[in-house]
């Protein structure tokens, strides 16, 4: 239970000794559990070089592709270890006699380290300040204003509320401007840092003067998160979809960052010019993002197995007729769909032409082997999706050069019977990091796509039809 308290919890001051030895036993205990789940999903682990790495990318080449459940699976299995790592170095720095706000160095890549190695060594501070355990609930009698304050002047708790709104939203929104206005990046520091540092402001904030309620902290860091979220959307500057996509993550990285705002918030050494060092971190962290992130390629397959021989089912792989409307409400919302498909000439150098609800793909044929396998490359593609949004035409960023489809392919596999398994694949790159979070969205639509024409190709072979 100490144990426990000392990890998760926020009254127990850290001493050096306990940050080390916490520190070696869970990293092992880290390392131990992705390996495990590599291994299992790929056959393959991760040397352990890799860890140093601060992409993603130059991580999972090492293991090569692997399936969207692991990087759901250790995206969860990461969360507890964030929140210990960021809320012992929190704790460490205050009990060394620093600012805990130096604490959240432990959040930036490499430089994160260098941060911990230096908190393990640094003595627990000579003057007597240390980590302020926060109180268990909040002072509500010293939330109301003082009976000789003006009837002119705002009550301390509504000005605290409203500063720490401000703060947040403001950092919410010039994030925005600057990595993905600016910088075209869609990013870790604007998906995950952001959010963090929005809650920690809101927190500190409303927190700074008088400890307030934690819950109600909370409450305000998440509501920072939707109100930014709806002026991004009042302005056009995304539409609702996308929002939606990035708020579980966003919601709960604000909700993180508001714990450790409010307990930062009584410390000393916690200083108002120290968050705003953090504020101007982020845009650092989006250039340095900006300048080693790169895109790799996924690869999506699909398959459905068809009561029909393959010389049937390769005319409508071919080129189909029209689908019938979508019932899946993402859809309907906009995201693209597929509607026909038809080809121009025969073999290799013909253009097929998949029209979806935005837009063709065009796509020149590169292997043609009837009727077992055909293959093409993706010369030219429309928008991923239509945006949600009260105005009529919103140009998102991310719309078009960010979800890319490299290039595709169906494979005819013959069955007893006279049946067919028939298998789709699509290869893209994804410029929207973190890309473990974005490739589980994306690859469950893909999968939805490829689901659609399959299904189409399926009725139409077992019906005898043609294009």
């Amino acid at each position: 239970m100490k144990l426990l308290r000392l990890w998760f919890g926020l009254s127990v001051a850290v001493r050096r000794r306990e940050y080390l030895a916490s520190g070696v036993a869970l990293m092992f205990l880290k390392v131990l559990i992705d390996n495990a789940l590599a291994l299992k999903a790929t056959g393959k682990i991760w040397p352990p070089l890799a860890y140093l790495a601060p992409s993603w990318t130059y991580k999972s080449s090492a293991i090569g592709p692997s399936p969207s459940w692991l990087l759901l699976t250790m995206a969860f299995v990461a969360l507890p270890f964030v929140w210990i790592g960021v809320s012992m170095s929190v704790r460490r720095a205050a009990d060394a006699g620093w600012s805990p706000f130096a604490g959240l160095l432990f959040l930036v890549p490499i430089v994160n380290y260098v941060a911990m190695i230096v908190l393990a060594a640094v003595p627990s501070s000579r003057t007597g300040a240390s980590w302020v355990p926060p109180p268990p609930g909040p002072y509500r009698a010293r939330d109301e204003a003082p009976a000789s304050l003006p009837k002119r002047e705002m009550e301390p708790g509504v000005k605290a509320t409203l500063m720490g709104l401000l703060a947040s939203i403001s950092l919410g929104l010039a994030m925005v401007t600057i990595s993905i206005y600016s910088m075209q990046l869609y990013g870790a520091a604007v998906f995950f840092g952001t959010p963090f540092v929005m809650g920690v402001a809101t927190a500190f904030a409303y927190n700074r003067h008088v400890q307030r309620s934690l819950a109600m902290s909370v409450a305000l860091a998440l509501l920072s998160v939707i109100i930014t979220g709806s002026v991004i959307l009042l302005f056009a500057m995304e539409g609702l979809l996308c929002l939606v996509m990035a708020l579980p993550i966003a919601a709960a990285l604000a909700v993180l960052g508001a714990i450790a705002g409010w307990a930062m918030a009584r410390q000393a050494g916690a200083r108002t010019a120290h968050l705003m060092v953090a504020f101007l971190a982020l845009p650092g962290l989006a250039e340095a993002e900006h300048q080693t992130a790169s895109p790799r390629l996924h690869e999506v397959t699909t398959s459905i197995e068809i009561d029909a021989p393959p010389e049937r089912v390769w005319p409508n792989v071919i080129g189909f007729s029209e689908l019938p409307p979508p019932p899946e409400i993402y859809f309907k919302l906009g995201i693209a769909y597929p509607m026909r498909a038809n080809i121009s000439g025969e073999g290799i150098g013909a253009v097929r032409r998949c029209e979806f609800s935005t837009g063709p793909f065009v796509e020149p044929i590169t292997v043609w082997d009837e009727p077992r396998r055909l293959a093409f490359d993706v010369t030219s593609q429309p928008p991923s999706m239509t945006e949600l949004s009260p105005y009529r035409d919103v140009k998102a960023a991310h719309l078009e050069g960010y979800m890319v489809s490299r290039r595709g392919e169906f494979r005819l596999v013959p069955l007893e019977g006279g049946r067919t398994r028939l298998e789709g694949s699509t290869w893209y790159t994804l410029a929207i990091f973190p890309e473990d979070y974005w490739t589980i969205w994306g690859e469950a639509l893909l999968h939805s796509i490829h689901g659609r024409v399959l299904s189409h190709i399926k009725r139409l072979s077992e019906s005898g039809a043609r294009d």
